[in-house]
């Protein structure tokens, strides 16, 4: 089994949960997982010269995953995290932090000429100096590289063109039912179907997969190949906290080690599922799953 360097790009935060402070953001969860699966995962972002930053550094070493974490003269990220009675979080994010403002170094883009797999989102995008790295990211990575959207929208930090220029730079979306919503007024799409939907979004951007998540109600890969759909296993809820990043780190993780695409969509379910009956993003995944 080959071992590829999976990239999670973007937020590097503190989720400060009822409970206490958690490791958050993403690209660290996403790369978290698909490290599970045998590969060299990273995390990409940025952090501040203060002790949150430092703690960010400690908890990424006590869960063994590598990182790039440019130090920035801004705090270091923090979200105010609480959870409704469903244990769904709700979020409110700090604006003008470390990760909005990750430069584009020379080492940076020595790992995107060997990146064979890479995540990024809406969210870190919503300030010019970390789109435009994001974004020269994306563009120096390999041609057969894996680069999906995760589209993750969050409160009103994302536009029209900064979504479907990152439809144009991926080869796999991933969306969830209520962002589709969203997505389908924005762009005009038509059909009232989600998978008319899905399919036109596919022709539109080109894309080799589109990943739809309907929560309790199911998920689909949408693909080449055809159509895949898996209902979502009913579990005890701990919290749903990184539930979605541990699908799309175990996908691609599934598919790197050749996988099929219906093979690594039940991987995603399975893993996905099992981290809602842990608390906190970063469970380790039992062998049994993988």
């Amino acid at each position: 089994m080959d071992k590829h360097l999976v990239i999670g790009i973007g937020e590097a935060l503190w989720d400060m949960l009822p409970e206490g402070k958690k490791l958050g953001g993403a690209p660290a969860n996403f790369a978290y997982h698909a490290s599970q699966f045998g590969h060299e995962a990273m995390a990409v972002s940025a952090i501040g010269q203060d002790p949150l930053g430092e703690e960010i550094v400690e908890a990424l070493e006590e869960h063994r995953l590598p990182y790039h974490l440019d130090r920035v003269p801004y705090p270091t990220g923090t979200v105010q995290v609480s959870l409704d009675a469903q244990g769904v979080p709700q979020y409110e994010i700090k604006t003008d932090v470390a990760w909005d403002n990750i430069p584009y170094t020379a080492e940076l883009a020595a790992l995107a000429t060997r990146c064979k797999a890479v995540c990024f989102g809406s969210l870190a995008q919503r300030n010019a100096v970390s789109r435009e790295s994001i974004g020269l990211f994306l563009d120096a990575v390999p041609q057969d590289c894996l680069k999906v959207f995760d589209i993750n929208l969050r409160q009103d930090f994302y536009t029209k063109e900064v979504l479907e220029a990152s439809f144009h730079r991926c080869n796999i979306l991933k969306i969830n039912d209520e962002e589709l919503v969203v997505m389908a007024r924005m762009l005009e799409l038509p059909g009232l179907a989600l998978e008319e939907k899905c399919k036109h979004l596919m022709k539109d951007y080109d894309l080799r997969m589109l990943i739809l998540t309907c929560g309790v109600n199911g998920s689909y890969v949408f693909y080449e190949g055809g159509i895949s759909f898996l209902d979502t296993p009913k579990v005890t809820v701990a919290d749903t906290v990184g539930a979605g990043d541990s699908f799309t780190g175990a996908f691609v993780g599934s598919l790197l080690n050749g996988k099929t695409v219906p093979e690594a969509h039940e991987t995603a379910v399975k893993v996905s599922a099992f981290v809602c009956t842990r608390s906190g993003a970063m469970p380790v995944i039992p062998d049994s799953l993988k």
